[in-house]
């Protein structure tokens, strides 16, 4: 199959760094979209031996024979007059860092973002863990001119998914990646073509906001209700995992089942087991039957393993 030809009178920088932005590139170039550069994070020193790790967009474009540009600095003159260059009529950000406004504002047609939340709700650096922590039954993607707040410029499309019971961050980014991916192509085809309306975001005092995400914030509080931390453990699974002490030693909590059943009531935070088939911690309200953890020193394991090497 012969790649589709370029269409030529749109010149497209796209800027990007994490596994989530990969997609969306990789369709905008499927798509024939003339793509003229990526900008991407510099690379990384890594492991024991400290080599320099390439981002996966870096990756991505290299494949796909694309000019890729690192800047430490987007500030730098060097760096803007290098973009300046490249004359690109529409810029596009997903999963990134803050634009200075002589970048976002260079291009003629804009730039915009893909952001993984349903705008104005979750603006900020973690929109699917704290869709997930705060228990909400719908999130999706939106793609918005940039403007010199963060996350609160004018509306192009909006795409809804469900989140279903057993979603968790690991599926639920997986989900809003392929999604967005095509959010973004379509977004690209409605600016070329002239066929956009942008809508100002609605601003309320009830809007959610998504705040980065620190380790700190994964400790598990027993007082709090069963649902509650259920959607911690599921807002922080696999990475960087909700988590508790057990005998003086973090345990991650990865997969959690939440019950409101009438039982022997604890002090919140002590658990109880038969050491082979379950374990479960008394909350503030309800329990939490843990079914997939891992113990500091130890892999990742499901509660029956785990049980088997554990004795309290």
């Amino acid at each position: 199959m012969h790649p589709p030809p370029i269409k030529p009178s749109l010149r497209i920088i796209y800027m990007g760094t994490p596994e989530f932005a990969v997609p969306a590139l990789e369709k905008l170039v499927a798509a024939g979209w003339n793509v003229v550069a990526v900008i991407t994070a510099p690379d990384k020193p890594q492991g024991r031996g400290q080599k320099l790790v390439s981002s996966p967009v870096k990756e991505a474009a290299e494949t796909l024979g694309i000019a890729v540009l690192q800047p430490t600095n987007l500030k730098d003159a060097t760096f803007q007059q290098e973009l300046e260059v490249l004359a690109a009529d529409l810029q596009i950000v997903v999963a990134f860092r803050m634009l200075p406004e002589a970048v976002w504002n260079m291009p003629p047609m804009g730039t915009f973002n893909l952001h993984a939340s349903l705008l104005p709700n979750y603006r900020g650096a973690a929109p699917i863990n704290w869709a997930l922590i705060h228990g909400e039954k719908e999130t999706g993607v939106t793609t918005f001119f940039l403007q010199h707040e963060i996350d609160t410029g004018n509306i192009l499309f909006q795409e809804k998914v469900t989140i279903l019971p057993e979603d968790n961050l690991g599926s639920l980014y997986d989900k809003l990646m392929s999604l967005g991916a095509d959010l973004v192509v379509k977004t690209v085809e409605a600016i070329a073509s002239k066929n956009i309306n942008p809508q100002p975001q609605e601003e309320s005092h009830t809007i959610r906001t998504a705040p980065k995400i620190f380790k700190e914030m994964g400790k598990i509080d027993w007082n709090s209700s069963s649902t509650a931390i259920h959607n911690l453990v599921r807002g922080l699974s696999p990475i960087p995992g909700a988590w508790t002490e057990i005998q003086s030693k973090t345990c991650k909590i990865f997969i959690s089942s939440p019950s409101d059943q009438n039982l022997p009531r604890k002090a919140p935070g002590e658990w109880i087991s038969d050491f082979k088939t379950f374990l479960r911690f008394q909350c503030g309200e309800g329990h939490l039957t843990i079914l997939d953890l891992q113990l500091e020193g130890k892999k990742r394991m499901k509660v029956d393993e785990f049980l088997r090497g554990w004795k309290g």
